[in-house]
C-alpha cells in the first residue's frame, strides 16, 4: 500500500481541523504538518520545502487559495482544494498550467457526496423542468457569495437546459437584489446566518407542480469521505479536475 504524505493549509480552521482528524484515521495517509499561508511567498516556500508533502489540502480563504496553488505547482505538490472563490479566468489558467506540468490537482466546490448527487439530480431535472431557482444557505463566516456549490450547480443546469430569461418580462425589483443574482436567465439566492453549516435547495416549477431537491450538511464530518477520496485520486491524475462528480462512477 502506497502511503501519501499530506500537508494542510488552514489546519486551524474548522474544516482544517476535521481534515487533520480524518488523516489520523487512515493508515495510508500521513499528516506531515500544517502550512501557514498567511506568511510571505518565501515563508510558505520554506514550509513546503521542509514538509515535502505529496498532497496539499487547502481549506483557507479566497484571498490565499490562488497563490497556494501556484506554490504547490512550483514544488510539484498535488493540491486538493475545498476553498471557493476562484474566478472562471483563474480556473482556466490553472487548468492549463497543471496540464502543461502533467500534475494532478482537484478543486471541489463541495466534498459532501450528497451535495454532488444534488447537483447531478438538478441537472437531470433541468432537462424536463427548465424553470428553476437555487437557494444556498451557509454560516455567516463564509466570505464568498454565491457559494461554489451553487455556481457549480448553476453551471450544470445551464448545460442541461435551453438558455432563456425566466419570470415576467416587466418584473421590477423594488429593492435592488431582491430577486437574487442572475445566471443564464435564472436566479441564485444566498443566505448567511449563524447556526447554518452548508445547505442548498434547487426549486423547479412547471404547470401544476413543483420539485424540490435539497441537501443539508449538518456536520463538517460530512465532507471528509470526499476529501479522503480526492487525496487518493489526485495521485493518479495528470491534470486539474474541477468538481468531485468527475471522480464518482
Amino acid at each position: 500500500m502506497q502511503t501519501i504524505k499530506v500537508a494542510v493549509a488552514g489546519a486551524n480552521g474548522r474544516m482544517g481541523q476535521e481534515v487533520v482528524k480524518m488523516l489520523g484515521t487512515d493508515e495510508q495517509l500521513i499528516y506531515v504538518g500544517a502550512v501557514d499561508t498567511r506568511g510571505s511567498d518565501e515563508e510558505v516556500n520554506a514550509q513546503l520545502a521542509g514538509l515535502k508533502p505529496d498532497v496539499l489540502v487547502d481549506f483557507t480563504t479566497p484571498h490565499h487559495v490562488y497563490r497556494n496553488m501556484e506554490l504547490a505547482l512550483a514544488h510539484g505538490i498535488r493540491p486538493v482544494v475545498g476553498t471557493t472563490g476562484l474566478s472562471p479566468e483563474q480556473l482556466k489558467e490553472l487548468a492549463t498550467r497543471f496540464q502543461e506540468a502533467q500534475l494532478g490537482a482537484i478543486i471541489a466546490p463541495n466534498f459532501a457526496i450528497g451535495a454532488i448527487l444534488c447537483m447531478k439530480f438538478a441537472a437531470m431535472a433541468a432537462k424536463y423542468m427548465p424553470h428553476v431557482e437555487i437557494i444556498e444557505l451557509h454560516h455567516d463566516r463564509k466570505l464568498d457569495a454565491p457559494s461554489g456549490t451553487a455556481l457549480k450547480t448553476a453551471e450544470l443546469i445551464a448545460q442541461a437546459r435551453q438558455s432563456f430569461r425566466q419570470g415576467h418580462p416587466e418584473e421590477e425589483e423594488l429593492i435592488p437584489g431582491a430577486r437574487g443574482a442572475g445566471y443564464d436567465g435564472f436566479r441564485i439566492h444566498s443566505v448567511r446566518l449563524p447556526g447554518l453549516i452548508a445547505h442548498q435547495e434547487v426549486l423547479f416549477g412547471a404547470t401544476g407542480q413543483t420539485l424540490s431537491i435539497r441537501h443539508d450538511s449538518i456536520s463538517r464530518e460530512s465532507f471528509m469521505p470526499g476529501v479522503n477520496l480526492a487525496i487518493k485520486a489526485v495521485m493518479n491524475l495528470d491534470r486539474l479536475v474541477y468538481g468531485l462528480e468527475h471522480l464518482l462512477d
